[in-house]
């Protein structure tokens, strides 16, 4: 094995290391001519209300892919304004400050994110019934990634 081969390899593990430190989806680095991104797959469950029966479920990766594009250009979008890490309820235990078919005010809190261990109350940017859900409890979620769907 190369030196070169030895030095790219500590490189990822450390990149790999500090992705998981910093609850970063990716992070890319470039040194010379040597360029390298490592990026983790970030898992988006969709929880909607339906009247059609459920059909068997697609591939995560195609369903992950078209929740995430759908959902960001949706109208009714609520997106994270920061990164951080999203809890649906004021506290572990506590009922979820809103659920799929509650209707919310311009306003109302509908979660939290966490960032550099401050609470960030996010609320409605409008008012309407909540259609989905986009993120779990205790998730980490990006800048501008869509958390809840408000119609």
């Amino acid at each position: 094995m190369s030196k070169k081969a030895s030095f790219d390899q500590e490189l990822i593990r450390q990149l790999a290391d500090l992705l998981d430190e910093t609850n970063l989806s990716e992070i890319e680095v470039e040194q010379n001519d040597l360029r390298i991104r490592v990026a983790r797959q970030i898992s988006v469950e969709a929880r909607a209300v339906s009247a059609a029966p459920v059909a068997a479920p697609a591939p995560a990766a195609a369903v992950e892919v078209a929740v995430s594009a759908n959902a960001a250009n949706h109208p009714g979008a609520l997106t994270s304004p920061m990164v951080g890490t999203a809890y649906l309820a004021p506290e572990p235990g506590a009922r979820n400050f809103v659920e799929v078919g509650d209707t919310v005010r311009e306003g109302d809190t509908v979660l939290i994110v966490e960032a550099m261990k401050t609470m960030n109350q996010i609320p409605a940017t409008k008012s309407g019934r909540v259609t989905a859900v986009l993120v779990e409890d205790g998730q980490p979620v990006e800048f501008g990634e869509p958390l809840v769907i408000i119609e």
